[in-house]
């Protein structure tokens, strides 16, 4: 029987070098599921995020929201990589380190002294995980990156919006999101290897590969299809009726994945199945308009609560379209484990997006059964240096 008390990673110490969001992410992935973290920060600035506002909350308005999104369940420790005791110091955490994380312009930590190589002459099992803007080698590998840099040299942008001419962000920087997940397997991968050879190695990704990564149907539609998608607004490029329709009183999600589907959405609204241009998936695709029209002209007589209800009875998928504050309050959000509650040192108790992951029926997320607030600038650099001495001394 599994012990649900034990955490996945419990016992793995991660180094986090990574500022902003994508190494952040992926660090806070890993100290959801048990790791120790131990943010190394530069003293008296810390991470950037820290100044990313407005909102900033907190009794002296300092305390940045972007920050507190993606480092809970860390430790903070300042370390000035520029200055020599302090660059010893984090030789020293190496050694006994399982993971690193870092964010630098490719070269960067070789010219610190920091080299990879130097790394695993520390510690031969060491696994790096290295992620970058657009990889860490190529004609274009020293470019800096941001999400939405990113988000449009790799196509996200040209396929997101209402039509070809409004090339759109993704609302979430998704980039970063996608680069650090992807970062984390690679990782967690790695770490499993190394229980086989007993070394570790150096895991990279960029916001280029994460975000190429996920294009899906969209690149296999031009690889092998040879068609170039561009934005489609609310509505899928390869299937009909799915997206954004219209009821009485407000819109309404619909996504019809099968002619079974399509068929039972008629009988419900009223609507010939085999009308002329609507018979089959393709032929819905190549006449959209048709089809949009038609589906919102019967969904309009009807209040959108009312047809949720019926959609669902009659085995549609389909859904609303919540703010960001009505998912949060959203009985299913919580019963998910996907809000959880931290002690602040100066915030108190408050809440924060948790957890994707579950596992087995425990209720709680992650891999912990309880969750650490955000740290303050430099919080553990006491306890982290205690614990180093403690390791050694042993």
């Amino acid at each position: 029987m599994t012990d649900e008390t034990s955490m996945p990673l419990e016992g793995v110490v991660v180094l986090d070098l990574s500022r902003a969001l994508a190494g952040p992410h992926a660090a806070m992935m890993l100290a959801d599921m048990g790791a120790r973290v131990i943010k190394v920060e530069m003293p008296g600035r810390g991470d950037d995020t820290r100044s990313w506002g407005p909102p900033f909350v907190g009794p002296n308005q300092d305390i940045s929201t972007y920050y507190l999104s993606c480092n809970r369940n860390k430790e903070s420790l300042e370390l000035d990589l520029g200055n020599a005791e302090d660059k010893q110091l984090l030789l020293r955490l190496v050694r006994h380190a399982d993971v690193l994380i870092e964010n630098f312009r490719p070269g960067w930590l070789d010219g610190a002294g920091l080299s990879t190589d130097t790394l695993h002459e520390a510690n031969p099992r060491l696994v790096v995980l290295s992620l970058t803007g657009f990889g860490h080698d190529g004609p274009e590998g020293l470019r800096r990156g941001y999400d939405q840099i990113g988000q449009g040299e790799a196509g996200i942008m040209s396929i997101t919006g209402p039509d070809a001419d409004a090339p759109t962000k993704v609302g979430t920087p998704i980039g970063d999101l996608s680069a650090g997940m992807y970062g984390a397997f690679g990782a967690v991968t790695a770490l499993y290897e190394r229980e086989r050879t007993g070394r570790g190695r150096v895991v990279r990704a960029s916001l280029l590969s994460a975000l190429v990564g996920i294009h899906a149907f969209q690149g296999a539609d031009w690889l092998v299809g040879g068609v170039v998608r561009r934005g489609a607004g609310n509505h899928h490029p390869s299937i009909a009726p799915y997206g954004l329709f219209q009821a009485a009183d407000g819109p309404v999600q619909i996504a019809c994945g099968s002619q079974d589907q399509w068929r039972r959405l008629c009988g419900l609204l009223g609507i010939d199945p085999a009308a002329d241009g609507m018979a089959t998936n393709l032929e819905r695709v190549q006449n959209r308009d048709l089809v949009i029209d038609t589906v919102n002209a019967a969904c309009s007589r009807i209040p959108a609560l009312d047809l949720l209800v019926q959609l669902e009875d009659a085995g549609i998928a389909a859904g609303k379209v919540r703010t960001i504050d009505e998912v949060y309050s959203w009985e299913q959000t919580r019963s998910q484990g996907l809000v959880i509650e931290v002690a602040h040192p100066e915030l108190g108790a408050i809440e924060l997006a948790g957890p994707p992951v579950r596992f087995d029926n425990n209720a709680h997320a992650g891999g912990r059964m309880t969750h650490t607030a955000p740290p303050a600038l430099g919080q553990h650099n006491d306890t982290v240096r205690a614990w180093l001495d403690e390791m050694e001394g042993q």
